[in-house]
């Protein structure tokens, strides 16, 4: 959930925002002094520390916005491949095999992990983030069609989201392979002409509320051009991409969600600042495998938010 300090730079969580001091946070948990905190090799944490700090990270980017109860019952998948790296088990069982003079059985499972480790394995732990993918905000996000995910929200709260050409004012709404979302172009604030130098020190997303009294038309030195302005916010340039699972039309300001996020070694679909199946992403996903909601009642059912399969 936001708050004043959503890109203090003592906790240096990455957020889903364009905003340059959130660029500065994201440096600093990727190379910069913030890097060693998530280094566990060495570490005085316990176990415990370490899953709670990585859940900590992981939140803070993917669904911040969400109740923590509401993305332990709703948004975490049933369950997903072992992210955890292959335990020693397995190889002192290998190792008693070949003391039981089973050599041809030995030489057969290290070859298949020889081709099992050329082959790489996909990047599960990622896919636990792939139901908050699914929002109609953050598809909004990721399409480039707002500057933060908190603005993208906004605007589907405030009825300038289309869902299959219908106002959809639900943010909780998880899509469907085929759901086209539009967004209203004059809700969308880099398409809007500039009036006045903004505050350095203003937070970007809050300056989203629409000029209604201003022609699209109009440049931004002020003479009429016939065409729509177009003024990229700074230092937006590292998160200007489209997932592959989404179509984007910048000319009518959709977006077509085609399929649910996937991954294959070497490469996630889901956006993160984090290693996909990196350590952080393990250690998250072994907390919430211990502490999300085993029983879903008939009532707890109907609190369900939409989803469209």
């Amino acid at each position: 959930m936001r708050d004043a300090n959503l890109f203090n730079f003592k906790r240096a969580l990455p957020r889903m925002s364009w905003n340059p001091k959130n660029l500065y946070n994201l440096w600093r948990r990727s190379v910069g002094a913030k890097v060693s905190a998530t280094d566990y090799t060495r570490t005085t944490k316990t176990l415990f520390q370490q899953r709670w700090a990585a859940k900590q990270l992981v939140r803070a980017y993917h669904g911040d916005y969400i109740n923590e109860k509401s993305f332990k019952r709703w948004y975490l998948p049933a369950n997903l491949p072992d992210v955890r790296p292959a335990s020693s088990a397995k190889d002192d069982l290998l190792l008693l095999t070949k003391w039981a003079n089973k050599t041809s059985a030995v030489e057969k499972e290290i070859k298949r992990r020889e081709e099992e480790a050329s082959k790489g394995l996909a990047p599960v732990g990622s896919l636990m983030f792939s139901e908050v993918e699914r929002r109609i905000d953050v598809v909004i996000f990721r399409s480039c069609l707002a500057h933060s995910v908190y603005e993208a929200r906004r605007m589907v709260v405030h009825g300038n989201v289309l869902l299959n050409g219908r106002k959809h004012q639900d943010a909780n709404t998880r899509l469907a392979p085929g759901d086209m979302v539009t967004v209203d172009p004059k809700a969308i604030s880099f398409l809007r002409p500039r009036t006045a130098k903004a505050d350095p020190d203003e937070e970007v997303d809050r300056d989203v509320v629409p000029s209604k009294d201003v022609s699209p038309s109009i440049a931004e030195d002020g003479s009429s051009t016939g065409q729509i302005p177009f003024h990229i916010p700074d230092y937006a340039a590292p998160f200007i991409f489209i997932p592959a699972y989404l179509e984007v039309s910048f000319q009518t300001c959709s977006a077509v969600y085609l399929r649910h996020p996937t991954a294959r070694p070497g490469y996630s679909e889901v956006p993160t600042p984090y290693d996909a199946d990196g350590e952080v992403v393990r250690l998250a996903w072994e907390w919430y495998a211990k502490v999300r909601p085993r029983m879903r009642s008939k009532r707890q059912l109907s609190r369900m938010p939409e989803n469209r399969q």
